[in-house]
C-alpha cells in the first residue's frame, strides 16, 4: 500500500479550515494510506483553535509554529517531517476540489510519472474572476500569462501553470533538496528544483474557484512579484547540492 503525506499550511482561515481538513480525511483512495499535516502559523482568528480539535485523530500531525513566517515556510516545515511515500500540497481556503485527488495521484501511481501538477486553465472561464473586482482579477490573469512564459523561457519548459497549489510528487525528488524560500516563492522553487534535476510535471487539469482578497486572498501585489522575479533567476542558476543535475 502506498503511503501519501498531505500537507497543509494553514493561517486565518476559520471560514474553512475545518471543511478542509474534513474534505481531506473523508477521501477513500483505494490502496492509498493518507496521513495529513496540519501547519499552523499561530493564527488570531480561531483558526487555531479549531487545529487543536484534530490534536487526537490518528491520522493527522499538526505542527504548531510560533509566528507566522510566510506558507512557503509552514510547508518547508511540513515536508521535514516526510521520510517516505508521496507528497501533495494542499491549501485550507477550498479554493481547489478535493474530487482531483484521484487524477492527480494516477500518473504517479502508474508509474508514468514522478512529479504531477494540478493545472487551473480551463477552456471556457478565466482562471480567476471577481465579481466585484474584474479589473484586479483581469491583471491577476494576464500577470500569470506573463510569468508563465517568463518561467517557461528560464527553465525550457511547455507548463500551462507551474505556480498551482496542487503540486504532487515522491518524496524521493526532495530527497537532499534545501528549501529556503518563505512566501509564494516557494510554489517557484520546488517546480524549479525538481526540474533541474531532471523531474518534468505532467499536467493534470483540475477544478478551481478563486477566492478574492475581501474573502481572505493573501498575494500581495508589490511583495510577491519581486520575490517571484527574484527566484526566477536565483533558482536557476543556484547549486542545488552536488547529486543535483540540471
Amino acid at each position: 500500500m502506498r503511503k501519501l503525506n498531505v500537507v497543509m499550511a494553514v493561517f486565518n482561515e476559520v471560514q474553512t479550515v475545518r471543511q478542509a481538513i474534513e474534505g481531506v480525511l473523508a477521501l477513500d483512495l483505494k490502496d492509498i494510506d493518507l496521513r495529513l499535516i496540519v501547519v499552523e502559523s499561530n493564527s488570531s482568528d480561531g483558526t487555531r483553535e479549531i487545529v487543536e480539535g484534530y490534536l487526537n485523530c490518528p491520522r493527522v500531525t499538526i505542527i504548531f509554529e510560533a509566528c507566522p513566517l510566510g506558507k512557503g515556510a509552514a510547508i518547508r516545515h511540513g515536508l521535514g517531517l516526510i521520510t517516505d511515500g508521496l507528497v501533495l500540497i494542499q491549501d485550507a481556503d477550498l479554493e481547489y476540489s478535493f474530487d482531483d485527488y484521484p487524477a492527480l495521484l494516477e500518473p504517479i501511481t502508474s508509474d508514468r510519472a514522478k512529479f504531477v501538477l494540478g493545472s487551473r486553465h480551463n477552456q471556457t472561464r478565466p482562471m480567476r474572476n471577481f465579481r466585484d473586482a474584474t479589473f484586479v482579477s483581469g491583471l491577476m490573469n494576464a500577470a500569470h500569462r506573463v510569468f508563465t512564459l517568463l518561467f517557461n523561457v528560464v527553465y525550457r519548459t511547455q507548463l500551462r501553470d507551474p505556480f498551482t497549489m496542487f503540486k504532487v510528487f515522491d518524496s524521493h525528488c526532495i530527497a537532499g533538496l534545501h528549501f529556503t524560500s518563505n512566501r509564494f516563492d516557494f510554489d517557484w522553487e520546488l517546480v524549479a528544483k525538481l526540474v533541474r534535476r531532471g523531474f518534468m510535471p505532467i499536467e493534470v487539469p483540475v477544478t478551481y474557484h478563486s477566492r478574492g482578497f475581501d474573502a481572505g486572498k493573501k498575494i500581495r501585489f508589490v511583495r510577491d512579484p519581486l520575490t517571484w522575479l527574484v527566484a526566477l533567476i536565483k533558482f536557476r542558476f543556484v547549486q542545488i547540492n552536488s547529486a543535483d543535475s540540471e
